[in-house]
């Protein structure tokens, strides 16, 4: 992987459905005020691990996009429903706009320290910790790659950089490895990191 990459050349795309209906699992362990505090709080540390590489928002929900643009960060409004459907147009629209790849990183990665270990060619993929999903990828923006987001999306993703004759890189990184679905997965001092950012902020 180089250690080296023009910034210019590639695009992070982090989408966000929403802060008030996110991560539902976790109800069990945290009531909603702090299931938002969470998704933002991970959401604010993904932003972080672009580094110097240029991020947008995928989403159309106006608190998220309000959130966005109070921490300066660029939104994406793409109008499509469904995750599958809105990282494909907002993909798209990347390469029309100029980036020549597209770094898509779920929102919920507490640990997550440096997105461009995946800025490379062909389909690169930063799996989570049993390499069922696809936490962190980088694509072309003009394959015209087919996403799979949902159960054994790797494998997925895998095949259609296959049948796409993309080469493909995995990225065995366990900061990014992370991810967070249910209460057994939140970090134990989330909390008082959450409040740390916030205050930083």
């Amino acid at each position: 992987m180089p250690s080296s990459h023009d910034p210019v050349e590639s695009i992070v795309l982090i989408p966000i459905r929403s802060f008030d209906d996110s991560k539902s699992r976790l109800a069990d362990a945290l009531d909603l005020d702090e299931r938002r505090r969470i998704t933002m709080w991970m959401a604010q540390n993904v932003i972080r691990a672009a580094h110097d590489l240029p991020v947008r928002i995928v989403t159309d929900d106006p608190g998220v996009v309000e959130w966005a643009h109070e921490r300066q960060i660029g939104v994406m409004t793409v109008r499509e429903v469904g995750l599958n459907a809105s990282v494909t147009a907002a993909v798209a629209h990347a390469g029309r706009v100029g980036f020549e790849r597209a770094i898509i990183a779920h929102a919920d990665l507490p640990t997550a320290k440096d997105l461009r270990v995946v800025d490379h060619t062909g389909l690169v993929v930063a799996p989570d910790r049993v390499r069922d999903g696809s936490n962190v990828m980088c694509v072309p923006t003009n394959a015209g790659f087919v996403f799979a987001y949902g159960p054994g999306s790797f494998d997925a993703h895998v095949a259609e950089a296959e049948r796409l004759g993309l080469a493909i890189t995995i990225v065995d990184d366990d900061s990014l490895a992370w991810d967070v679905d249910d209460p057994a997965d939140l970090p134990v001092d989330w909390l008082e990191q959450a409040a740390l950012t916030a205050e930083d902020s």
